[in-house]
């Protein structure tokens, strides 16, 4: 029943696109039943339990090593950037060659809104970036996200995606989890951790709060909040 309506799904998305089948990539094709997979489990969640996200970001380092990887999930918990984004990177984004030093800020054009995001590196995504450039020994053009058979290309979303669930299904509960969720937890435990709600209202440009609970799912959290700090 299931890979039934993963094929319903993509193919509304095909007719969605208006993307012929015979024009389809293998890779494209993976990309559009990826999308259709993570739509078919649900509303995309963020991890919320403190003892599973460090798991989860640490499944690359201790559990199965891989610097790419792992740099990935770290990347995007700590930049709140979309996959997509985070995928186009190149190392002179992020390290100044000529200085030999990783930067504090960078800048990127989103390319889901055309906007510049004016994005901060945290010592956690720093140290993450620095184990992965002294490995690879990169060139300031190089992407950082790079395919392991070739050094010129960037991951694409498949991939992407396929490193993300395989640490997901390891150490999370919940099934929901997928390249956003990286984006929804950085806002999540902000949230947590008492970031101001205007805060996070321009981190994701969202027109209001409203917006921003349900994107994070913390609608349910705050209620519960009431509940639990309220003894009549």
């Amino acid at each position: 029943m299931l890979h039934f309506l993963l094929f319903v799904i993509t193919i509304i998305l095909l007719w969605i696109l208006d993307i012929p089948g015979k024009s389809l990539s293998c890779g494209m094709c993976l990309i559009i039943f990826s999308t259709a997979k993570e739509y078919s489990m649900g509303t995309t969640q963020p991890i919320r339990n403190k003892d599973e996200l460090a798991a989860f970001r640490m499944y690359y380092k201790d559990i199965h090593p891989n610097r790419r990887n792992y740099c990935l999930i770290v990347m995007g918990l700590n930049t709140a950037l979309r996959i997509s984004d985070l995928l186009k990177l190149k190392w002179n984004n992020v390290y100044n060659f000529e200085h030999h030093v990783f930067r504090s800020h960078f800048l990127i054009n989103e390319q889901k809104t055309g906007k510049n995001n004016y994005v901060t590196l945290n010592c956690n995504a720093t140290d993450a970036l620095r184990a992965y450039f002294n490995e690879r020994h990169p060139t300031e053009h190089e992407f950082i996200f790079t395919k392991a058979t070739c050094r010129r290309q960037p991951i694409n979303r498949v991939p992407a995606y396929r490193i993300v669930r395989t640490a997901a299904e390891e150490t999370v509960q919940d099934e929901h989890i997928s390249c956003h969720s990286l984006r929804k937890t950085f806002g999540y435990h902000a949230w947590k951790n008492g970031t101001p709600p205007a805060l996070l209202m321009d981190v994701y440009n969202h027109s209001s709060y409203k917006v921003t609970q349900h994107y994070l799912g913390i609608e349910q959290d705050e209620r519960d909040e009431i509940y639990m700090n309220l003894e009549l």
